[in-house]
């Protein structure tokens, strides 16, 4: 279990609400930021504080992976400068309101904080500019909880939300909004949203480029899904959603890791297997076992579309 401290001032209402954190992948001018690369270290069942106004109010358990998804239309004008597409990482948030206020235990808090990348200042208690998810220690939660007066086993609780039921709701809303898009003539929109379900269009595209499953080898096409490699939710054109070099034609427990980000692929078409898909499922589902076509270069047109899952889905 890991131990993070989230600042989200601005998005705090709304994330909170939401049963989620939700960050940009780069600073604005493209840089790194190891507060956002955090979104995707955080995994099942570690504790996240929430921090806003000057104090920690809420403690929550993540309950799955982040996953790639455009920023949430809730946030209305918050963050304009921010990237279209980021990370949203679901949390249990637990119900009871806490008012911690680090300045007011900032003697026994300091020595606790990160020497790097801390959340907050330790001479002055207040939040680190550009600090969004930074790591902590056990011992810094322990101290808030223990001021809380929050039992540990409060929180032995297990978390209801997954990334299925964010990316089903973030699909949702985007074909919502492609519905509802006037400027998009009729018939697009139709395959729009049936290349959602990988159906239509999109499959048809896919099966041109890619007729083969990558993981198991079997080609018919009546065993195998058309895939997104890019989510079909973070997409920002009509023309990445149906694009068939942004697809994969892949046997359904191979297309359920793959959304998942617990398989993909290098640019020379090798598999790559995530270190949270646990040796035991592996074997159950016959990753182990299975015989393999020969890894096969991606196409040119397609490396893009998988440097984003890579970067983005893909859980290393």
């Amino acid at each position: 279990m890991r131990y993070w401290w989230v600042n989200h001032a601005q998005t705090m209402r709304q994330e909170i609400a939401g049963g989620y954190l939700w960050s940009p992948v780069t600073e604005a001018n493209g840089a790194r930021s190891r507060f956002y690369d955090n979104m995707r270290l955080a995994a099942p069942g570690d504790l996240v504080l929430s921090y806003a106004e000057g104090r920690v109010g809420r403690i929550g358990i993540v309950a799955d992976f982040a996953i790639s998804a455009p920023k949430p239309e809730e946030f209305g004008s918050i963050g304009a400068y921010w990237n279209a597409v980021g990370w949203l990482l679901p949390v249990e948030w637990l119900d009871a309101a806490l008012a911690v206020r680090p300045k007011d235990m900032l003697a026994r808090l300091a020595p606790l904080l990160p020497a790097t990348h801390s959340p907050i200042q330790p001479t002055t208690g207040n939040g680190n500019q550009k600090a969004y998810l930074a790591e902590v220690d056990r011992a810094l939660v322990d101290l808030v909880l223990e001021a809380a007066r929050l039992p540990r086993a409060d929180l032995l609780v297990a978390p209801a939300k997954t990334i299925s039921d964010f990316a089903t709701t973030l699909d949702d809303l985007v074909e919502r909004s492609i519905l509802e898009d006037t400027s998009i003539d009729r018939t697009v929109r139709e395959q729009l949203t049936r290349a959602r379900r990988g159906q239509g269009l999109f499959r048809k595209r896919v099966l041109d480029v890619e007729p083969i499953c990558r993981i198991t080898g079997i080609d018919k096409p009546n065993l195998l899904i058309a895939s997104h490699i890019k989510p079909w939710r973070a997409c920002g054109t009509a023309a990445e959603r149906l694009d068939g070099f942004n697809g994969l034609m892949l046997a359904p427990h191979a297309d359920f890791l793959f959304d998942r980000g617990l398989i993909g692929f290098e640019d020379d078409g090798r598999a790559l297997f995530s270190s949270q898909l646990q040796e035991t499922d592996a074997v159950k589902l016959g990753m182990h076992t299975v015989q393999r076509p020969p890894p096969r270069p991606l196409r040119d047109e397609s490396r893009a579309y998988f440097h984003h899952h890579r970067s983005a889905v893909y859980i290393p």
